[in-house]
């Protein structure tokens, strides 16, 4: 019989995946409209849940009522013109204007 301690399948793959390894501190800092991909027909209103998104044109966003976590507006785009700003400590990462 091993003397080894009895482990679920996870435990020992999560032990073996994480050894040693820091995550990268990455959080999604805030939301931006790109005016040019726009094509205002405002489908990031209704479906946003804390009503994050300002019912006029242009569309702003407040940030202080967005839910880290959530895609909703990000997906419904169909111009994809909602895109997301991420902060690693100091720094923004946004995506490459093409």
């Amino acid at each position: 019989m091993s003397s080894l301690p009895k482990k679920n399948m996870f435990e020992i793959f999560s032990q073996g995946l994480f050894e040693g390894v820091k995550p990268m501190m990455v959080i999604r800092d805030h939301l931006v409209r790109h005016p040019d991909r726009c094509l205002h027909q405002a489908i990031c209103v209704p479906i946003c849940p804390t009503s994050a998104w300002l019912s006029t044109p242009p569309y702003k966003f407040d940030p202080s009522r967005c839910l880290e976590s959530c895609r909703l507006c990000l997906d419904a785009c169909p111009s994809q013109a909602i895109y997301a700003v991420f902060r690693k400590g100091d720094k923004l990462l946004e995506p490459q204007k093409k």
